[in-house]
């Protein structure tokens, strides 16, 4: 029964490490980037983007080309990716500290 309980207490503290945050650092800018540079240093993370309509979209970076953004774990529709049209991106939105 006790290594029964320890062996919970061991999975339970698992997925508590498995669920914390990492958060992105914030943006460094040189002359001459653009958004497609600055979304390529945030490839793998988590990041958020505002559409020219307004709507938001967060996602990690997975691809990111001259004209497309993939974002793939869409958060509040886990299950689904976005790819986005780069021209129609307003503003990029990064989560740096808690």
């Amino acid at each position: 029964m006790k290594l029964r309980f320890v062996m919970v207490l061991c999975v339970a503290a698992l997925q508590v490490a498995a669920a914390t945050v990492v958060y992105a650092e914030a943006p460094v800018l040189k002359a001459g980037d653009t958004l497609n540079t600055v979304l390529e240093g945030y490839k793998g993370k988590r990041v958020t983007i505002r559409l020219q309509g307004g709507e938001e979209l967060t996602g990690r970076v997975k691809f990111i080309s001259k004209e497309l953004l993939h974002l793939e774990g869409l958060n509040g529709r886990e299950f689904f990716d976005a790819v986005v049209d780069v021209s129609r991106i307003d503003a990029l939105i990064v989560r740096v500290k808690e």
